[in-house]
């Protein structure tokens, strides 16, 4: 994205020993110049960093590049310690620095519908979000990998659920985690794990497993409501099919009428291209951040409880 960006060079940040599961494939990084972490603070001009290191590495590092006076931009999760995301959360505030959690649906179209049916009354009042967050890949390795987290694999991908459910439904009354390890799989790997976030009137369950076959063309997502009712299966594609979700409505409404429709979001290249592009016009002072302190530091206190790191508090 050369129109948005100028991308000065990548940290090698290999000697940490935090728990990882990396690819092994440097080839997307090709051309560019691998630097120092003292290096990178010492560009000329620098103005953002994208933070995408081990998980527990990542609120430390997004710390020492605020302290900086960059913009941010910090894969998911927000660590396994709220008061020292707050912290992170209070530095960019205190010093205005736009911050952005790489949350990976943010601006997936479907989902982005479901939010407008739920903001236009499509659905009526939400009573139910069923949601899966299930893959298939990473062999044994992967397991032991998801056991250096007393979450597991709640804490590693079902936070993209919370966020999800978050931005459509508000802080929860009750988060109730259910952490579990799949038939033979090591019995601390946490790696089949269901959630239920309780609300006033509806609930959400929230579920991932890293031994379900195929699960990633299994991930889905559907929104019950008193006048309708949403189906998304799978999340995503990048195989140059359109994304479509199926819209059940009681009613007509001012796009779709009463009836089944299934819906064409259109092809997805690119997860993260409009985020990230999203990101620069917040740099750039072009538009506000369409995701606040409060919002973030909600998901984060939501997936610590979802993850059975911390007792759910209502308040």
């Amino acid at each position: 994205m050369p129109e948005a960006f100028e991308v000065v060079g990548v940290v090698d940040d290999s000697d940490s020993t935090a728990a990882r599961f990396p690819s092994g494939d440097r080839s997307p990084y090709e051309g560019l110049t691998w630097m120092s972490e003292d290096e990178l603070f010492a560009t000329p001009g620098l103005a953002a960093v994208a933070v995408e290191t081990a998980n527990l590495d990542l609120v430390p590092t997004a710390m020492r590049c605020v302290e900086r006076g960059l913009a941010v931009h910090m894969d998911k999760p927000g660590g396994e310690d709220l008061g020292l995301f707050r912290k992170l959360l209070d530095g960019c505030r205190s010093r205005g620095l736009p911050f952005q959690m790489g949350y990976m649906l943010r601006n997936n179209p479907a989902l982005r519908l479901c939010g407008k049916a739920i903001h236009n009354g499509w659905l009526g009042e939400v009573f139910e979000v069923q949601a899966g967050m299930s893959h298939d890949y990473g062999g044994d390795a992967y397991q032991e990998y998801l056991a250096s987290f007393r979450g597991g694999i709640m804490l590693n991908l079902g936070c993209h659920l919370v966020d999800v459910v978050v931005s459509m439904l508000g802080r929860p009354s009750r988060v109730t985690p259910f952490l579990k390890s799949a038939p033979g799989s090591p019995a601390d790997s946490m790696n089949n794990c269901l959630a239920v976030l309780e609300y006033p009137h509806a609930r959400a369950v929230l579920t991932a497993c890293s031994r379900e076959v195929d699960g990633l063309g299994h991930r889905r997502f559907m929104l019950c409501g008193t006048r309708g009712t949403v189906e998304l299966c799978p999340l995503e594609r990048f195989d140059g099919e359109p994304l479509t979700l199926r819209l059940t409505l009681s009613e007509d409404n001012e796009e779709f009428a009463a009836g089944t429709h299934t819906v064409d979001v259109g092809v997805q290249h690119d997860r993260y291209r409009d985020q990230l592009l999203e990101l620069a016009r917040v740099i750039n002072g072009e538009i506000e951040n369409p995701y606040s302190r409060e919002h973030d530091l909600l998901v984060q206190e939501v997936v610590l409880a979802a993850s059975g790191y911390v007792e759910w508090s209502g308040q």
